[in-house]
């Protein structure tokens, strides 16, 4: 079965309002088996725009990536994301060679 990840582009707008979220969000994460590969850190635009922070979360499958997102617990956490930043995101089917 392919793994299912998260991909984020995140500018914080509001660093404390951003920190409840981040703070729930770990949580709800391990929940569904879900565990950063890249959280923040250093980060090179080698094409397009970049964004301050860059987020991957791995899952064991991409049903379960969906089931965080949609959780009662993420969801709870993203409400205090909702008006701190401005972001994409997306739920991506891993490969399986």
């Amino acid at each position: 079965m392919a793994k299912g990840y998260w991909i984020a582009r995140i500018t914080v707008t509001n660093p404390e309002g951003y920190g409840l979220y981040a703070g729930k969000a770990g949580p709800a994460v391990a929940k569904f088996g879900g565990r950063y590969l890249a959280r923040g850190g250093q980060h090179t635009a080698v094409q397009g725009e970049a964004r301050d922070r860059n987020v991957i979360v791995e899952f064991p499958s991409y049903q379960a990536a969906l089931e965080a997102w949609n959780s009662p617990e993420y969801q709870e956490a993203k409400s205090h994301r909702d008006g701190n930043c401005e972001a994409e995101f997306v739920v991506v089917e891993g490969f399986e060679s």
